[in-house]
């Protein structure tokens, strides 16, 4: 196969694992806490479902890949978690107790979310090797988000809640066969025993980075956990609520596109102080009101709050970590800057919720602002 053929190849197996991977979320996200709440569940309640999620992840985030680096192996410690998940989704049918939501959201959190951090360091690592450009591999993610948004946003008023976990159960089999596809590159010979976890975090600056990074994206819990419950309140349907969800991810598609570009221009560091600002921006417009004008425009932020955060964050933990710890680096990330923080942050947002509406998201805006402040602090360190 000449080395053309064998990127093309490459970088549709990595499309189909992300492609996957956000068909997911594209369910999970907007629509779950639907399907919770058709299932008797309060608004605190189903912030506490959610956070279960993030607990776990503190562990299994870090712990997971960094065996993976610790084995040379990425896929089929991949591919069995997205198995395990499955299974668990599926047992969320027969839940009919708090406590029975709480567990089974506390193991397929635990299982998914590892996934993700293996599938970067791949991916990331696939994509130099080829030559390919990592966001425009990204970007098919951000596609079948904005697909699973808008269908099930469709199938909702059709059908109802229930779909939701038929539909979730669908893309997570579709995660697991995407896994078994993907490209697993031989482990180069090492010298001496695999490096621990002390010397990643040893880096300069990057349990710094990792606060800054995660604080602006644990600003999305509100908007993740009770934005279409919000949107519904205030009289939008959920196929214009699929479409809101859709828009924002459209913006983060073209900010992957030109992905390139834009971090030959801005380095990951600039890139994330910026991106932290616009986030402030997009949850101060929100929390003032829920007009389709105000709505569309912070809606397109997601470019920033979202997007451009996550290029930013995994180029800089590529760009500063050691090779053999780059699974490591994702999943310290996801373990710290996500599921720390957005599990401590989730339960209060659902209370804030509960308590104070859409008036929550003004809290959102500060916690991106403590994020930003975190990110320009750093630009000032000759070491980052």
């Amino acid at each position: 196969m000449q080395q053309g053929d064998r990127s093309l190849a490459t970088a549709v197996r990595l499309a189909a694992f992300y492609g996957a991977v956000f068909a997911v979320v594209g369910v999970q996200v907007p629509f779950w806490p639907v399907w919770l709440e058709a299932r008797g569940l309060s608004a605190g309640e189903i912030g506490l479902v959610i956070a279960a999620s993030f607990w776990p992840r503190v562990v299994t985030s870090l712990m997971i890949p960094h065996h993976a680096d610790r084995l040379g192996e990425r896929r089929r410690p991949m591919a069995f978690l997205a198995a395990m998940t499955l299974i668990g989704v599926a047992l969320f049918a027969l839940a009919d107790r708090f406590w029975m939501f709480m567990g089974l959201s506390l193991v397929t959190g635990a299982t998914f979310a590892a996934i993700l951090p293996l599938g970067e360091a791949l991916a990331l690592q696939e994509a130099h090797a080829h030559r390919i450009s990592y966001g425009r591999v990204r970007l098919w993610g951000s596609i079948t988000f904005i697909v699973a948004a808008i269908a099930v946003g469709g199938a909702l008023q059709q059908s109802g809640p229930e779909i939701v976990l038929l539909l979730l159960l669908v893309a997570l089999g579709m995660t697991v066969a995407t896994c078994l596809a993907l490209p697993e590159r031989p482990r180069p010979p090492r010298a001496g025993p695999p490096p621990g976890l002390g010397r990643l975090l040893r880096q300069p600056g990057l349990v710094s980075f990792v606060l800054a990074a995660g604080l602006i994206q644990a600003s999305h819990v509100v908007y993740y956990g009770f934005a279409t419950l919000h949107w519904r309140a205030a009289g939008h349907g959920e196929a214009v609520i699929g479409l809101l969800w859709a828009e924002g991810v459209v913006a983060e598609i073209v900010l992957f596109a030109w992905a390139g570009a834009v971090l030959r221009r801005l380095p990951p560091l600039r890139l994330l102080g910026l991106a932290g600002g616009l986030s402030v921006l997009r949850w101060a417009a929100t929390a003032l009101s829920t007009d389709l004008a105000v709505l569309i425009p912070a809606q397109a932020l997601h470019a920033a709050s979202f997007g451009a955060v996550h290029l930013a964050t995994v180029h800089h933990l590529r760009d500063h970590t050691p090779l053999e710890l780059q699974a490591s680096a994702q999943g310290f990330y996801a373990a710290i800057g996500g599921a720390l923080l957005s599990g401590l942050l989730t339960p209060f947002g659902g209370w804030l919720y509960g308590r104070a509406g859409g008036e929550a998201f003004w809290a959102m805006a500060a916690i991106a602002l403590l994020g930003t402040i975190a990110a320009l602090r750093l630009m000032r360190r000759p070491a980052m």
